[in-house]
């Protein structure tokens, strides 16, 4: 491939194409220096990542031997959005269930757990039916309760009747507000903080796995592959959507290989990803999830795969921009985008794209790759940030850095007393402290937008980690 190209995806086939990547140096490193203002700088990023990881930790310590696994993914994991930004996503990972390829050896599985086994057959890239192998003595009811009988009379697992029977037994605390099923997923809400909350079932595919680590590619680099081929996959609750047996069906997922993944692309590589995201969520502005932030992901993952490394740098932002978006329009055009890590799944296959809407943006990508850096008027959050460049900025940023981090250290201090037993959340010194700061930080915003002539009509605290 010559330096530079880029392949995109047409019924699976690679072509090349080619752009200056010279183009628009200047404003590209502009554009990443004020990325780093609105905190999607790499030290922050690395900061929320470690509150993440320390969060699950002290959520699964204190956990019982039947409670499930909690494991923060998404945005969250990959740290780059703030507390309000966007839903909290948690895999909560049944215990003693495990789902296998049928090569996979189960002679050295303990006898206490159950014991599930992936089958493919008539079903689409990406998803299979769960059949059960050994029912374990005592295990998570979800499992027999979603138990029903395929064409054969062998036993298999309904996600249908598993997604309800987590949803009942959902637990409710104060305050929560429990949404409709989205999916595998049991949103819910509590004030501002939005969660997404998936039950998974551990699964061990080598065969996939082995497929994706096989492939010829410029990053990652070996030892990550590796690391993503230990981490595994896991089957979701929801099948493919045009199947008529989509009740039965799961979907195989790699949410943390894909995190590590996220976590080991470059500063550029991330931004673009940001860049993608909000170009979507403010310009397409899709209503039935037409294309979503996982779309960004697939497009920046194969871009980051199938070319140097050393070719992302923050001169080239707009030229990568640019052509994450060509491979965009290409996806929407031709309703195909391959899934990153099993490329026979099409991630629109599902899409609800009429010809009206393709048409639309199709034309409005086109506009915004012509406009060039200008584009970013469009982006709500770089609007405000033009405005308020450099002083106010500078200043409100570094407030809301501060803000961030205290509330995030006040989040795990909370769940460090409710672990050890040994302090009271209520009076802890530490805990008084962080609120303390959080208080003063948030009187000296306020007091601010008085100063400027803002309106206090809106909550300062849910606006600064949004």
């Amino acid at each position: 491939m010559a330096e530079g190209a880029v392949r995109h995806y047409t019924d699976w086939t690679p072509r090349l194409i080619r752009r200056s990547r010279y183009a628009y140096e200047h404003e590209s490193r502009e554009t990443s220096n004020i990325m780093n203002i609105l905190g999607y700088g790499p030290e922050i990023r690395q900061k929320r990542r470690e509150h993440f990881i320390e969060r699950d930790r002290l959520l699964n310590t204190r956990r019982e031997d039947f409670s499930c696994t909690s494991i923060t993914a998404g945005s969250k994991a990959e740290g780059l959005t703030r507390l309000f930004e966007s839903d909290n996503d948690t895999i909560l990972v049944l215990p003693y269930v495990v789902c296998l390829e049928n090569c996979f050896d189960q002679s050295n599985i303990p006898c206490h757990f159950t014991i599930l086994e992936m089958n493919f057959q008539n079903t689409s890239a990406g998803y299979c039916r769960v059949l059960l192998e050994r029912l374990a003595p005592v295990g998570v009811s979800a499992i027999s309760d979603s138990l029903c009988e395929n064409e054969r009379g062998k036993p298999i697992l309904s996600s249908s009747l598993f997604v309800e029977a987590e949803f009942r037994d959902a637990s409710r605390v104060s305050g929560t507000v429990i949404h409709q099923r989205a999916g595998p997923s049991l949103p819910w809400s509590n004030g501002a903080y939005k969660a997404d909350s998936v039950y998974a079932i551990r699964c061990h595919c080598p065969n996939i796995l082995q497929t994706w680590a096989n492939r010829t590619r410029h990053w990652p680099p070996s030892d990550i592959v590796e690391k993503v081929v230990a981490m595994g996959a896991f089957v979701t609750p929801i099948g493919f959507k045009r199947s008529e047996h989509n009740h039965v069906e799961w979907r195989i997922c790699f949410n943390t290989g894909e995190t590590e993944l996220v976590n080991n692309l470059n500063d550029t590589q991330i931004k673009l990803y940001m860049l993608l995201k909000m170009i979507a969520k403010d310009i397409l502005k899709p209503q039935k999830k037409e294309i979503t932030s996982y779309t960004m992901k697939n497009i920046v993952l194969w871009l980051a795969e199938n070319n140097k490394s050393s070719l992302f740098h923050s001169g080239s932002l707009f030229y990568w921009l640019h052509e994450g978006l060509d491979i965009l329009r290409t996806a929407i055009s031709t309703r195909q985008l391959p899934y990153y890590m099993i490329p026979k799944r099409n991630l629109m296959a599902t899409s609800e794209l009429n010809n009206e809407q393709q048409l639309l943006w199709g034309r409005t990508i086109q506009d915004m790759i012509e406009e060039g850096p200008r584009i970013l008027l469009r982006l709500d959050k770089f609007r405000k940030a033009v405005i308020g460049y450099p002083e106010p900025l500078l200043w409100y940023s570094k407030m809301r850095t501060e803000l961030e981090m205290w509330q995030l250290k006040l989040f795990n201090r909370q769940l460090q007393c409710e672990v050890t037993n040994s302090m009271v959340f209520e009076t802890d010194t530490i805990v008084q402290t962080f609120k303390k700061r959080t208080n003063e930080i948030l009187q000296e915003v306020a007091w601010r937008m008085v100063l400027d002539g803002s309106s206090l009509d809106v909550e300062v605290f849910e606006m600064m980690l949004s």
